[in-house]
């Protein structure tokens, strides 16, 4: 069984787990398989806005696939999130992905 199978089979274990939901949107990523990625990265957001490291990932993928403009509106959803949680990590590498837009 293959790393992906192996993930969707633990989701359906645990329909609920927000870090198994994430492990699949990297798969597919690092797949290249972009608009999967994207569909993963955007379900786990609609159910949790707080996932701060769901932004970082969502924006690289959008660049990927060419949505600059989208890219650009999650990583500043992603660093007024992280400011207001006082997660300068978070805020500094959304800050550093949006600069590196510019």
């Amino acid at each position: 069984m293959d790393r992906l199978s192996t993930l969707l089979l633990f989701l359906e274990m645990d329909p609920s787990d927000e870090f198994t939901r994430f492990a699949i949107a990297m798969e597919h990523a690092n797949a290249g398989r972009n608009e999967e990625a994207k569909d993963w990265f955007q379900q786990i957001l609609a159910s949790n806005e707080r996932y701060i490291g769901v932004y970082y990932h969502l924006g690289k993928t959008l660049e990927r696939m060419g949505s600059s403009a989208e890219a650009h509106d999650v990583y500043t959803r992603g660093i007024t999130l992280a400011r207001s949680m006082n997660d300068h990590h978070a805020a500094s590498e959304l800050e550093g992905a949006l600069f590196d837009l510019s």
